[in-house]
């Protein structure tokens, strides 16, 4: 009996991955999204109102909207950087909009939409610090980085000699750096933004290292949903919804917009 309800899990799993996304939206017009909860301006969990809020779920609403029509629901799912591709295989979600960048190796397991948002990475350190930009890390410092992400990866190109942590999420590896753990906390400037934001004694250092394009992951063989969303991505420029949404968002700065 095990068996035959593990055989029977499996089989609905994989017909759930299969599905294509755009017939099945033909019957119900709903789209799932895998978002950020804990990711200050992209998606961050509002416990006062239990929504999640940021410029990645605005940008996953109107796509919803452009694809579907005004009645369409955008329903959001929690993932983070380790969990976000194997969410997508499952079928648990249609898409990823999660601070994610597009990389060639990321290709190999998903498909990706143009862009929607220019990021680079930086450095957030306590204000004071004698770390002032990325060839000042050595082996004498440490910094914080998230698991699943690119940031590890391009702090050892960057500052070999550097020691690395890498924490389960953003949350953890602030208040990583916050007690000390390490010297320096390194991810997407626009992720670090939002924390500096809500933390005046910790800044941005030495502008951006690299270049982090942003993109939309879809799993691979759903070609229909995928140039769907780029056409919504395409008209919400021509109509000003995209830039409305980034002003909300990033008020008084232009770093990571697309034009």
């Amino acid at each position: 009996m095990g068996l035959l309800l593990f055989t029977l899990a499996a089989c609905k799993v994989t017909s759930v991955a299969n599905e294509d996304i755009m017939e099945r939206t033909e019957k119900s017009p709903e789209i799932v999204w895998g978002v950020k909860y804990d990711t200050r301006l992209f998606g961050m969990m509002n416990v006062a109102t239990s929504e999640v809020e940021g410029f990645d779920i605005d940008i996953a609403k109107e796509i919803t909207k452009e694809i579907l029509g005004e009645d369409a629901k955008a329903t959001f799912v929690e993932v983070t950087s380790k969990t976000r591709i194997p969410l997508l295989k499952n079928g648990n979600i249609d898409a990823i909009i999660a601070t994610m960048t597009i990389t060639d190796e990321r290709k190999k397991q998903v498909d990706f939409s143009d862009v929607y948002f220019d990021a680079g990475q930086s450095l957030l350190v306590k204000k004071g610090s004698k770390i002032t930009r990325v060839e000042d890390l050595n082996g004498e410092t440490t910094v914080l980085a998230v698991k699943g992400s690119t940031s590890a990866i391009n702090i050892r190109e960057h500052a070999p000699d550097a020691k690395i942590l890498e924490l389960e999420n953003y949350a953890e590896a602030f208040t990583a750096l916050q007690s000390g753990q390490g010297d320096a906390m390194t991810t997407d400037n626009a992720i670090l933004l939002g924390m500096a934001s809500e933390n005046p004694d910790y800044t941005l250092v030495g502008g951006n290292f690299t270049k982090e394009p942003y993109g939309i992951a879809i799993d691979k063989g759903q070609t229909d949903f995928t140039q769907a969303v780029n056409q919504a991505l395409t008209e919400m420029h021509k109509n000003g919804t995209y830039d409305k949404v980034y002003k909300k968002w990033f008020p008084d700065t232009t770093d990571g917009k697309v034009e």
